[in-house]
């Protein structure tokens, strides 16, 4: 054998290894240290009035926090994040409203609907009018997320919509054939390693996770209708084809209503709470300074996202709300 081929394999076999430690989550780096300090509040606008919280769903969404690994202490989830804040604001009654600042392509398909009830447990246990926000990417959960709102504004170059299921798939039969590697699995049913990135998808598989993804689109589309009551149920499905929108299409479609920055959406829940001047807060993890509206929270870099980033393959097998164009 030439030494030409014997790279080659060992090329390929470190692409297998790769994608294993790329969905495994177990290399990652975190060169700041995790956060395990409560939350603080920083007023970022306004100096008398009732408090506007402003709520930050950022990143992509999910309920599990990220494993620690090599150097890294793990990081809380989204679902956890948005909570405390959540939390937090609901505890303090000078809160008077809030403002859900989106910038996500969604996630996985449970942490988009627990961001979405918890958005509305604290609106109805309040009574607060809630305005959502959108800045750069509110798309799939995102958009998802921010029908518990009253009120939804779209930044002018936001991108939005993309109503829709994904569940992302990979097939390493042929690379592992090439490697002389097999896969032994063992099930107790026909469907349970259904989706398994060790081989081909059988047709019986893709129809019956094919109806299970129907279900969550179905949902998807019920919480869009109760969440834009103007459109109605058939024009919800007519938009809900996975496209995304610009702030305008999204506008022109009812998506959302209408097209301004955090500051705008700021004076709409001041003039729904009828005072001459708010407070704006913001919740940070000790170490972070949210000067304004525009600030997101710092992440610690993540060697598994950015090996992802050039893989075509999720973090983790499931279903998602989530635009990842990356993956096709």
């Amino acid at each position: 054998m030439g030494s030409r081929s014997v790279w080659q394999r060992f090329g390929r076999l470190g692409l297998l290894c790769a994608i294993a430690l790329g969905t495994s989550g177990c290399i990652t780096v975190d060169l700041f240290g995790g956060r395990d300090a409560p939350l603080q509040e920083a007023i970022v606008a306004g100096k008398r009035g009732p408090k506007v919280a402003v709520i930050d769903v950022s990143g992509v969404l999910r309920v599990s926090d990220a494993e620690g690994g090599w150097l890294q202490r793990g990081r809380a989830g989204t679902l956890a994040h948005v909570r405390e804040q959540l939390d937090l604001a609901a505890k303090d009654d000078q809160v008077k409203a809030l403002l859900i600042r989106v910038d996500s392509p969604g996630g996985s398909a449970v942490a988009s609907d627990l961001v979405y009830e918890d958005i509305l447990r604290v609106k109805r246990e309040r009574g607060l009018p809630v305005a959502a926000q959108f800045v750069g990417v509110a798309t799939s959960g995102g958009y998802y997320a921010a029908m518990a709102a009253d009120v939804v504004v779209a930044q002018r170059n936001a991108v939005t919509g993309s109503i829709g299921v994904l569940f992302q798939g990979v097939s390493l039969q042929g690379l592992m054939d090439k490697l002389g590697v097999e896969d032994q699995t063992l099930v107790s049913g026909p469907f349970k390693d259904a989706g398994s990135p060790l081989r081909r998808m059988k047709a019986a598989e893709r129809q019956h996770l094919q109806t299970v993804l129907d279900d969550l689109h179905d949902r998807f589309r019920e919480v869009v209708v109760a969440g834009r009551p103007q459109l109605g149920a058939e024009q919800v499905a007519g938009l809900a084809d996975g496209r995304i929108f610009s702030a305008p299409q999204a506008l022109a479609a009812g998506l959302v209503d209408a097209i301004g920055s955090p500051e705008d959406s700021v004076e709409r829940l001041r003039a729904i709470l009828g005072v001459p001047e708010v407070r704006v807060v913001r919740y940070h993890a000790r170490g972070e300074t949210p000067h304004n509206l525009y600030a997101r929270a710092l992440s610690p870099p993540d060697l598994r996202a950015e090996l992802l980033r050039w893989l075509p393959v999720l973090p983790s097998p499931g279903f998602h709300y989530l635009w990842w164009p990356a993956g096709h």
